[in-house]
């Protein structure tokens, strides 16, 4: 389990002991309001009474609409598997191992270790400026890098480049 499962109920808990509360404050202030010829308060406060009363239901719908809307849902992947048709199945999110890169697919692409660590570059989202100068190397050496990479995937844009990657197993 994680924290935010551990602390919903916690938080379920807290929120309706706050509604309660709330509801028995309303309540004494009403008996209160009976024993003190409410008469003569509701004929002269009716409308600031009927507003209180208003508030007081949307503060604990509001309350109760933020604990139900925020709650974190534990993440899911999508598995397909296709017979005749599409079934879709949803299976609850495994800690992966860590990302090893797929050697006999960069041995099989011809790409180096230079281009293998600039397309994980692109993949942070740094532009070709950024990369040079984290790398100590011209802007054009990494174009070069770049497009030779490009070309080994057969990708026209950075984008379809890091999808490529991605999906031949060469960067997380």
């Amino acid at each position: 389990m994680t924290s935010t499962q551990e602390s919903a109920p916690g938080s379920r808990r807290r929120a309706l002991r706050d509604i309660l509360l709330f509801g028995v404050c309303g309540g004494v202030l009403i008996v209160v309001l009976k024993l003190t010829e409410y008469r003569f308060l509701v004929v002269e406060y009716s409308v600031e009474i009927y507003v209180a009363l208003v508030a007081a239901l949307f503060a604990g719908l509001g309350i109760w609409l933020g604990l139900t809307l925020t709650r974190k849902k534990p993440a899911v992947i999508i598995q397909e598997k296709i017979i005749t048709e599409t079934i879709i199945k949803e299976i609850p999110a495994q800690a992966l191992d860590p990302f090893v890169v797929d050697e006999t697919r960069v041995n099989q692409l011809g790409i180096t270790t230079r281009e293998l660590e600039i397309l994980g570059l692109i993949a942070a989202g740094l532009s070709n400026r950024e990369i040079a100068g984290k790398l100590f190397v011209s802007e054009n050496t990494v174009k070069t890098h770049s497009s030779r990479l490009f070309d080994k995937l057969g990708a026209k844009r950075r984008t379809q480049a890091v999808q490529m990657g991605k999906t031949a197993r060469l960067i997380p």
